[in-house]
């Protein structure tokens, strides 16, 4: 069968690094295609050239035999390219008809387009309610906003990048299965993810970059998870594990009795939240997204205040605490939004560094910024965490997603906490980058740090978790031992029913 698209010797050079290295692809109509590849490999850059938002130095694409060089995602768009980006581009305050018009170049009125609506979402089994204000849905369900807007144009060929990161199980079978129904159709699909149980699942053909260039393609169902990550990494690398079983020591970090009015009328209210984390222990918090777990890290990092006796580290009332303070006593925090939260976007890695590890680190004076010290810390934490950037001066928003994630989170475990909260660790990042962040985490709990891991992947969680909450609608379950406890029985603590899986 003739490619839909063929990428023939693309190049595209950065300065500092060459994004994609004569990089040869083709997909095939219908075909459901894995690109894979490390953080940095180059995949994000390849794509955007496929959908008009970044010009190829060199080579060419071919299009249904004709040759394609969409000047922007417009014209990419009317070839019959689409695309669902990894963050979602949606406005809360209106609704989920009023979204999908923005995205089109014209949008029928609104019933017409809310009737076209309803049809493609029960057609696929996405079902979706146009007039929904986007602010009240699920993660799962803004997914839904972002694919019904596709479908409605009608593509030939469907990019998602890290489609199932913020779904859950169910919502992932959901998906794969409108997937397969798109590429029986004749769609053909370009799919992006570090999940590779997902992609031998899925997919029935994979290009691996490495370094910007294909260093192999491969059919997924006749190969291993680990061997696939080790085509993209060019090496072997360990399972993460503890140095041995130990007993949670003294309660280091505390939560009393927390309840948080909404902060917005798209927030959620927590709910009476307790929990303790002893000295070496992994607290997994598992839960759908949207369900209070930036609430609680707020509340946990000082970004909102409560009171005094709600939060205490080492038996210390912290909870009316600013974050600098509660960093100075010991407590470090990652927050999910890397980009705008974690880090801020324009300015340097170096700038981005100091932010968070002046108080702990000693990078300042009386005032005045120790930029020799922040520089090397910056430069530590690159090399500590493989982050590929040609510099420490680089802005934190030129990294790529999961080389971004890659720094924050070395930020934040070299600062030697005493406690370390974090929302999804390894959101974005490669498989050996993924196990790389793992297992510093269980090194620290071997170190005597306290964790509260907060995540949306249930894998990880069972990995590396001593203990287990689930987070619903801003109630948090009683606290259960992770070992012995089955996938079902998490299952019925994150829809809420903690008493049956008990």
């Amino acid at each position: 069968m003739d490619a839909l698209l063929k990428i023939d010797s693309v190049t595209k050079a950065y300065p500092g690094v060459v994004a994609n290295d004569q990089v040869d692809l083709e997909i095939k109509p219908g075909e459901i295609h894995a690109l894979l590849g490390e953080n940095g490999a180059g995949k994000s850059t390849l794509v955007k050239m496929m959908y008009g938002l970044v010009k190829p130095d060199s080579g060419q694409m071919i299009w249904e035999g004709a040759s394609y060089a969409p000047a922007d995602p417009r014209a990419a768009r009317a070839a019959g390219i689409a695309m669902v980006f990894q963050h979602f581009s949606l406005f809360d305050a209106l609704t989920v008809a009023e979204n999908i018009a923005l995205g089109m170049e014209t949008p029928p009125k609104t019933r017409e387009l809310s009737r076209q609506i309803k049809e493609v979402s029960e057609t696929y089994g996405l079902p979706l309610n146009p007039d929904r204000t986007v602010g009240t849905l699920s993660a799962g369900e803004r997914q839904r906003v972002e694919i019904i807007r596709c479908l409605l144009q009608n593509p030939r060929l469907l990019i998602m990048d890290e489609p199932t990161s913020v779904l859950t199980p169910q919502e992932v079978d959901v998906l794969f299965k409108t997937l397969r129904t798109l590429s029986e159709e004749g769609t053909a699909i370009l799919y992006i993810s570090h999940k590779l149980e997902e992609i031998r699942a899925l997919c029935e053909a994979a290009t691996i970059l490495r370094g910007g260039k294909v260093v192999a393609t491969c059919d997924p169902r006749k190969e291993s998870a680990r061997g696939m990550a080790e085509m993209m990494v060019g090496q072997t690398f360990a399972t993460p594990k503890r140095a041995g079983e130990t007993a949670a020591g003294d309660a280091v970090l505390a939560v009393t009795n927390l309840s948080l009015p909404r902060s917005s009328p798209f927030a959620t209210e927590l709910k009476d939240v307790s929990l303790t984390v002893g000295a070496g222990e992994i607290l997994g918090i598992g839960g759908v997204a949207g369900n209070g777990q930036d609430e609680l890290l707020s509340a946990l990092s000082g970004e909102v205040r409560v009171r005094a006796g709600a939060v205490t580290l080492d038996g210390k009332k912290i909870g009316d605490l600013a974050p600098r303070a509660r960093r100075a006593a010991g407590l470090c925090v990652a927050p999910e939004e890397r980009l705008g939260h974690a880090a801020a976007p324009t300015l340097s890695l170096v700038d981005n560094a100091f932010l968070t590890a002046d108080v702990r680190e000693g990078l300042s004076h009386r005032g005045f910024i120790k930029w020799g010290k922040a520089r090397d810390y910056a430069k530590r934490v690159i090399q500590e965490f493989d982050v590929r950037t040609p510099s420490e001066d680089v802005a934190a928003q030129a990294l790529s997603g999961g080389n971004l994630q890659k720094f924050v989170m070395g930020r934040e475990m070299m600062q030697r906490p005493k406690a370390l909260v974090i929302n999804q660790p390894t959101w974005g990042v490669d498989a050996a980058a993924a196990a790389r962040i793992r297992q510093e985490l269980m090194t620290l709990a071997d170190d005597g740090v306290a964790l509260v891991v907060i995540s949306q992947d249930l894998d990880e969680l069972r990995e590396i978790a001593t203990t287990f909450a689930a987070l619903n609608g801003g109630e948090l379950s009683e606290t259960r031992p992770m070992w012995g406890l089955s996938m079902d029985e998490i299952g019925l603590m994150l829809g809420g029913s903690a008493g049956e899986a008990a």
